[in-house]
């Protein structure tokens, strides 16, 4: 599969999400909604992986964690917040510049509309 195939699929099930739950749980409820819509399409997905910080070619482990890599590929981050912050797109952008992927979705769920809480990067 190639990226936009995959991130189409990941959107989808995230709007499924988001349509059965709606706003207001904890982000721990949505990767858990998510990574099951995931799996039921067949999806490689690893949940809570770590990301070493890369310095000066020392890798440290320094608890940095993906909430969920799709297919070795792309990376999700998920929020559960009133507002995306500039601080959430660092991280995710971070994130992909130390796993060295290339695309990364930001979802927010807590917003009315899934569409508004979504971002797409490239890397």
């Amino acid at each position: 599969m190639e990226f936009n195939e995959i991130t189409e699929k990941i959107i989808g099930c995230a709007i499924e999400v988001h349509k059965q739950l709606g706003p207001g749980l904890l982000e721990s409820a949505y990767e858990e909604c998510l990574a099951y819509e995931l799996n039921n399409l067949g999806l490689k997905i690893e949940r809570q992986k770590a990301v070493p910080v890369v310095y000066k070619n020392i890798k440290l482990d320094c608890g940095y964690r993906l909430d969920i890599l799709v297919e070795d590929l792309v990376i999700i981050e998920l929020k559960a917040v009133d507002i995306l912050n500039p601080v959430h797109e660092a991280q995710i952008l971070t994130y992909m510049k130390f796993a060295r992927k290339n695309i990364g979705l930001l979802i927010n769920f807590n917003v009315t509309l899934l569409k508004n809480g979504l971002k797409r990067y490239r890397y």
